[in-house]
């Protein structure tokens, strides 16, 4: 069965739950959160952008979550913060309504006798789970899951319905994986004889590490020879490819439909906007962020912010602009015979 969750605090329990200066009343009761905009009595609020302190004064939230700078533009209890959105994101834990089942195994799920799952496992309707898995505690096995022959799960992992993991993945603890993903398939890999594509087949695997959460609709290959590998805290979100043999370095965070060739080896604490790409075979360093819609063609070797393509403007301006593109090629040979004929002219 499933456990939902109906949580009230007072902002005293809050302010010591989440390690905040309380400046109002300690008995007021928080059922929910609520935006600055929309906010009402009972919710919990915060700011954490400066463009939005115009609606702190009309704020009906019952108290927000502020940088002590701004803290007298309030008209409500404050829980003052050095990191307001860190802090609302811990404030979101404490109020989370997904919901929750017990442990327990449903009777339509298929599962290898050979397969070990702890006592508190959770495993929904039409799960497949095949020879050797192991499982550790606390996990939740949602319905419609598929874990191939020898993936191993660690403790308090989370796979939503519809996921598959292929064979021989590793996957840490604390692992949240959402709908229709996809683990372990087989890295985009052929030989051209000059005739056809003969197929390499991939005899690696995935190894994902803790604290790892992976969006809806994302792939994961694994490796060609060696595994492909993400590392503790990496964030992926929905509809991203990542190809074999990458190695995603920790806490990097990897944004929507972003695409990443073979053999990428990507640091720890980058970006990679939405929408953004990087070719096989290079390497990023650790820190480096890249915006969206940005290629990434070779090897970024420095911390820093890199980007691609324009910006947007009028499809006439645009028109104009992208003429004048096709034009740099000539209108840089002119220049350079402009500039010998000009050196020549002063001898």
């Amino acid at each position: 069965c499933q456990v939902t969750h109906n949580k009230s605090f007072t902002l005293g329990e809050i302010a010591n739950l989440l390690n905040l200066q309380l400046v109002g009343d300690e008995q007021c009761v928080i059922h929910s959160l609520g935006t600055l905009k929309n906010a009402t009595a009972g919710q919990l609020s915060f700011l954490s952008n400066p463009s939005y302190i115009s609606q702190l004064e009309s704020c009906n939230a019952s108290a927000i979550i502020v940088d002590a700078k701004f803290a007298d533009s309030c008209k409500c209890n404050t829980l003052i913060s050095k990191a307001p959105y860190v802090s609302f994101a811990e404030a979101t834990a404490l109020f989370n309504n997904t919901p929750e089942h017990e442990a327990s195994i449903h009777p339509s799920a298929i599962i290898h006798e050979s397969a070990e799952l702890a006592d508190t496992v959770y495993v929904g309707p039409n799960v497949v789970i095949e020879e050797n898995v192991k499982v550790g505690e606390a996990c939740s096995i949602s319905a419609g899951c598929f874990l191939g022959a020898d993936v191993e799960l660690g403790s308090n992992c989370h796979l939503h319905s519809n996921v598959s993991i292929y064979h021989r993945v590793i996957v840490g603890n604390n692992a949240v994986i959402h709908s229709g993903t996809v683990i372990g398939g087989d890295g985009f890999g052929f030989a051209f004889d000059g005739e056809k594509s003969v197929k390499i087949h991939q005899l690696g695997s995935v190894n994902i590490g803790n604290d790892v959460e992976v969006g809806s609709c994302s792939s994961i290959d694994r490796g060609a020879l060696e595994d492909t590998i993400i590392r503790d805290g990496v964030k992926i979100d929905n509809q991203v490819q990542i190809g074999h043999n990458c190695i995603i370095g920790e806490h990097s965070v990897i944004c929507g439909c972003t695409g990443i060739a073979g053999s990428v080896t990507i640091g720890k604490y980058c970006v990679m906007g939405g929408g953004s790409g990087a070719v096989g075979h290079i390497t990023l360093a650790d820190k480096v962020q890249v915006s969206a819609r940005t290629l990434v063609s070779e090897s970024i070797s420095e911390p820093g912010t890199y980007s691609s393509g324009t910006w947007h403007m009028k499809t006439s301006e645009w028109k104009r602009s992208n003429i004048r593109f096709k034009q740099l090629d000539s209108i840089a040979k002119r220049l350079k015979k402009l500039e010998k004929d000009s050196d020549n002219s002063s001898e």
